[in-house]
């Protein structure tokens, strides 16, 4: 009689990582919560919309967990535009024009910061990027709970550039090298990297993200868009890397298939081949970024790793995000052609990454959601007269008038 598999007992198929002891297996994590975003469809950077955005976050406040110390959260956080007129006052070194600069949160250990500091500065070398300066963020850490303040990292902004006067995507594609090899290498967990989007996020609770990062309720901050999260984890234990948004989404619900799909990406690494993705400066290709996933993050930090690669490989990011999460294509009688045969060639490439799944994604140029196939997972939204959009995981986010909703 074979016994039943349990999470102590070994699976030759999947071993479990070395790191991994005791009841607690990193294989099985996944996270949820409440997901919200607030876009002009004008494209109109104002304060208002990132102070929108903090509203419905502590409106899904009930969405988010809490510890033993109801002060300390599972995790908080705000994705929006960079806010260059902002950086530009308060960081008190020269910056590039907009888009020929990428910044992002760094969360630097509290022991060895300075050293692990130098080497994302040597590392920055090779990636031909120059480090235009750090930036200690403000932050209040009377804000956050015991349990958050006991584990919490420095939090700094790196800003760098790329002296051959690269911008845009081709910045962010060598940033993102840098970014991987940092959190390789060095043990500093960056946020995000980006010429276009920030994260500002944290082991806090909704109600404690705007207190604790000053930044946020300065009135010269502003965007045209902003992605908002509260994290309600289900098999992660909480912590400040895992705390959404991630680079490019946020998530409710879980991906119920993430054992898969991380296997089938760790064994596709072998053949990843991009002639986009920049090469560092001794010749080496995509190679030195591997792993791709990392396994001991939660099931939305491998989508967002793995959306990633894709866009920045050469993808859109609406076709990345549709390879990724399709439609139940198959039998659908009503799909026209042109999108049955998008969907039947990516399935050639792809496995679906299957939730329940609500994923709302941005790269600072448009904003949008997608639920995936089964359904399980809502999303509301509301578009106003102004030009206001407003999605969420659920209704009643923020107060609008009824007269200005169309």
């Amino acid at each position: 009689m074979v016994p039943p598999r349990t999470s102590l007992t070994p699976d030759p198929a999947n071993p479990v990582p070395a790191k991994t002891g005791g009841l607690y297996d990193p294989r099985f994590e996944h996270d949820a919560c409440g997901v919200g975003m607030v876009a002009d469809l004008s494209g109109r950077r104002a304060h208002s919309t990132v102070a929108q955005a903090l509203a419905v976050l502590r409106n899904l406040d009930h969405r988010g967990a809490k510890g033993a110390d109801p002060q300390t959260g599972d995790g908080a956080g705000i994705l929006t535009q960079i806010p260059d007129e902002f950086f530009r006052a308060v960081c008190g070194f020269p910056l590039p024009p907009p888009g020929h600069y990428a910044a992002g949160l760094a969360f630097v250990p509290a022991a060895g910061g300075e050293a692990a500091m130098q080497r994302v500065e040597q590392l920055a070398a090779l990636e031909s990027l120059s480090v235009l300066g750090w930036r200690e963020a403000p932050c209040n850490a009377s804000a956050c709970g015991t349990g958050a303040r006991a584990v919490m990292p420095r939090i700094l902004q790196l800003f760098v550039a790329s002296p051959r006067g690269e911008h845009g995507i081709d910045l962010d594609r060598r940033a993102f090298c840098l970014r991987k090899r940092a959190e390789h290498e060095t043990g500093v967990y960056l946020a995000s990297l980006s010429s276009s989007t920030i994260v500002y996020k944290g082991m806090l609770t909704a109600l404690q993200l705007e207190r604790f990062f000053r930044d946020l309720t300065d009135p010269r901050y502003t965007s045209a868009l902003a992605l908002a999260h509260s994290r309600f984890s289900t098999n992660t234990f909480p912590s400040w890397p895992l705390a959404h948004p991630f680079r490019f989404i946020a998530h409710n619900g879980e991906i119920n298939t993430i054992r898969g799909n991380r296997n089938w990406l760790r064994a596709r690494e072998a053949m990843l081949h991009t002639a986009v993705i920049p090469r560092d400066a001794q010749g080496r290709g995509i190679e030195r970024l591997l792993p791709i996933l990392d396994e001991s993050a939660s099931d939305s930090a491998s989508f967002d790793a793995c959306l990633e690669l894709l866009h920045l490989g050469g993808r859109s990011l609406p076709h990345a995000v549709l390879m990724m999460i399709p439609q139940a294509w198959e039998n659908d009688t009503a799909m026209s052609k042109e999108l049955r045969a998008f969907y039947r060639f990516h399935a050639s490439l792809m496995e679906p990454w299957d939730g329940p799944a609500l994923i709302a994604f941005t790269d600072g140029t448009l904003a949008g959601a997608v639920l995936d196939r089964n359904g399980l997972r809502p999303g509301r939204y509301w578009v106003t007269s102004d030009g206001l959009v407003v999605l969420a995981s659920e209704v009643g986010v923020l107060d609008i008038e009824p007269s200005r909703i169309v």
